[in-house]
């Protein structure tokens, strides 16, 4: 198990290391080809950890090396292994094989394709350190890891400024969020001396008893560090407020919104609060809070989507959403179901990623819906998949057959989520429950939009239309192997992570007194609870069909006339970017200027090299004129030296 596992982090990484420092040797071929067949190697050894964990109760901590060590503190690096670490590295490993694959077609004209195969593999192993961390420390560097490899994989047109610009925006925004999560990882240490998850977890309840002075208040000490750290998983998972990055993200290769979007940064968040539950539990606060703004979030998505142009803005929007649902799962403590959907979603939305990607190159570059229609006889196949990938985002599925019900992943995962919500029995659980019905129905709506839009009516750009063609089979093999997991990871998952045989499953992997209260009411709603979901998906569809196809009348554009005020709202996108402009960018920008006018040039260079350096100029002129090469001006001037120097003796002597 132990060399599995060591394997599975590995590779990705000497992959990238090949694939960067010799890829002018090996050429493009050689460092796409090394790159994907590493990552296929390391999910198909995460599928045997996964089985191997999950079924026969393998697992343990693995130790790798000594790495930092300071007085007391030992935060030694080392892999550990239980059921929520299986789960993430299939997700992981098995998304980024896919994506990996699929950019072997995408990326084949680009001429720094070593470059780009070398990121995505760095950004793998970045992930699969953090989700295989024994300690803080050690989650911090992976942490931070898939921040940088996110930084450099969305501006790597670099050439481009709106990527430039896009790559420097998500990390900013992630400095914000990574900074509470940083004073939250001090907190954790300040109050029980050690940053390893099991010691950390067996302090948790007298944690939940102590408090601590916090900005000149006294805080309770475990609320205040579970918040901080969420503070930090909304940056990662762009919640409410550091969203802001997510949608400009898109300026990267479409292969990097997949990998970013389905399986590594934006699902770090969730997993960190699933991984930190055991403290999380303990604080009822704290999981309000999750709630509120993860339901807060998953609407707020939903609303931006309906109104969005371009093809991976949309879906962008709709991960924004998903992760919502994720976290207030794990706010109204059904953690397993967050980690379920979380599992679901990769495929899903991976595929849909993916398969916008293809729709792209097929329309040579062309992100703008409006300029599409009609390709569903063009590109039969990406067609036919991404409906796969709509139907299990918007949730279709029929409930009470065979008990769990029969339907795409995204149906068995998603209601999960809103059962728990309503089983909560609380007010913030029946607020994300509502929210989350609004964000199913919006989410059905905007993404059949984005298939009618695409896929239907008549061509609204006859030259791309006409050489519009179907992507090649290195990057539809990948889009069939994630309609597969679209189709059937729910029904094979949803008795192992939320059935009712889910504890043997788990085995301590998260909390379990949360989730077995969570997971008995959910499967207890009623059945209005059940069938609502359903009914309002379906009714988003049939929406959706109306306004883009079945209506002869221009209803999209009479109903955002009629409601132009809140559709100009939506569109830009509740106006975050304009009033983070107006609070942060502008005052910083004018800081900055008056450092740089009145600090920089008034005062440094004009004191200093100005001041100093024209002065002295100044002085040398006047000295200049006194050397004329005349030999009577120097006897006058020896003469007056003289007289000067006779008199000051005089004087002197005289007193």
């Amino acid at each position: 198990m132990e060399f599995l596992v060591k394997a599975i982090v590995f590779l990705p990484l000497f992959a990238a290391l090949i694939a960067g420092f010799a890829g002018r040797a090996i050429g493009d071929k050689g460092a796409q080809w090394v790159t994907t067949l590493a990552l296929i190697a390391s999910a198909v050894l995460s599928w045997i950890v996964f089985f191997k964990v999950g079924f026969d109760g393998a697992g343990g901590t693995y130790r790798i090396a000594t790495w930092i060590v300071s007085g007391t503190f030992d935060g030694a690096w080392s892999v550990r292994v239980d059921t929520l670490t299986a789960v993430m590295l299939i997700v992981v490993t098995t998304v980024s094989a896919m994506v990996h694959l699929y950019s072997i077609g995408y990326m084949a004209e680009d001429p720094s394709i070593p470059r780009f195969m070398a990121y995505l593999s760095l950004f793998t192993f970045a992930m699969l350190m953090l989700v295989t961390a024994d300690n803080l420390v050690q989650l911090f560097f992976g942490w931070e890891g898939v921040g940088l490899a996110s930084y450099l994989l969305i501006g790597f047109w670099y050439d481009r400024p709106s990527a430039n610009a896009a790559a420097i925006k998500a990390f900013l925004v992630n400095r914000v969020g990574d900074f509470g999560f940083a004073l939250g990882i001090f907190a954790v240490y300040m109050m029980t001396g050690s940053v390893q998850f099991d010691a950390i977890f067996k302090l948790g309840p007298e944690l939940a008893k102590q408090s601590f002075m916090f900005l000149g208040y006294e805080v309770p000490a475990l609320t205040t560090i579970c918040i901080l750290l969420f503070i930090g998983a909304c940056g990662k998972s762009a919640q409410l407020g550091l969203h802001t990055w997510l949608p400009d993200a898109m300026e990267g290769p479409t292969p990097v919104s997949a990998l970013i979007h389905a399986a590594t940064m934006v699902t770090a968040g969730v997993f960190m609060v699933a991984r930190l539950s055991p403290l999380f539990e303990l604080s009822p606060t704290a999981l309000a809070v999750v709630t509120v703004v993860g339901a807060s979030t998953a609407f707020f998505a939903a609303t931006i989507g309906l109104t969005q142009w371009d093809i991976k803005r949309v879906v962008a929007y709709s991960t924004c959403s998903q992760l919502g649902y994720m976290f207030f799962a794990c706010g109204v403590g059904a953690y397993g179901a967050g980690i379920f959907h979380l599992m679901t979603h990769a495929f899903f939305k991976a595929l849909l990623f993916l398969g916008s990607g293809s729709v792209i190159h097929a329309m040579h570059h062309e992100q703008d819906m409006r300029h599409m229609g009609g390709l569903k006889d063009k590109i039969r196949q990406t067609h036919a998949l991404m409906w796969i990938g709509t139907l299990s985002l918007a949730g279709i599925g029929i409930p009470f057959i065979l008990g769990t019900g029969i339907g795409f992943a995204g149906f068995h995962s998603k209601d999960i989520i809103l059962e728990a919500a309503w089983g909560a029995h609380s007010g913030v659980g029946f607020y994300a429950f509502w929210l989350g019905i609004a964000g199913a129905f919006m989410t059905a709506f905007y993404s059949c939009r984005l298939m009618f839009l695409t896929f239907y009516g008549q061509p609204h750009d006859r030259h791309h239309y006409e050489h519009a063609h179907e992507s090649p089979a290195v990057m539809l093999v990948p889009l069939y192997v994630l309609a597969a997991g679209a189709v059937v990871a729910g029904i094979a998952g949803y008795s192992i992570f939320v059935g009712h045989g889910w504890e043997g499953f788990w085995r301590g992997a998260i909390a379990m007194e949360s989730s077995k209260e969570a997971l008995h009411h959910a499967h207890e709603a009623p059945w209005l609870v059940k069938l609502l979901p359903l009914v309002m998906a379906v009714a988003g569809i049939l929406l959706s069909w109306w306004f883009y196809v079945g209506s002869k009348a221009n209803l999209p554009q009479l109903v955002s006339a009629t409601f132009a005020p809140i559709y100009r709202l939506f569109y830009n996108k509740w106006y975050f970017d304009e009033l983070y402009d107006f609070l942060f960018v502008r005052p910083a920008w004018w800081i900055g200027r008056q450092f740089w006018k009145k600090g920089d040039i008034g005062i440094i260079d004009g004191v200093g090299p100005d001041g100093l350096a024209a002065g002295a100029n100044r002085m040398s002129g006047i000295l200049s004129r006194v050397q004329s090469g005349y030999l009577y001006h120097y006897a006058f001037a020896m003469l007056i030296g003289v007289a000067v120097l006779v008199s000051w003796y005089m004087l002197s002597h005289g007193r």
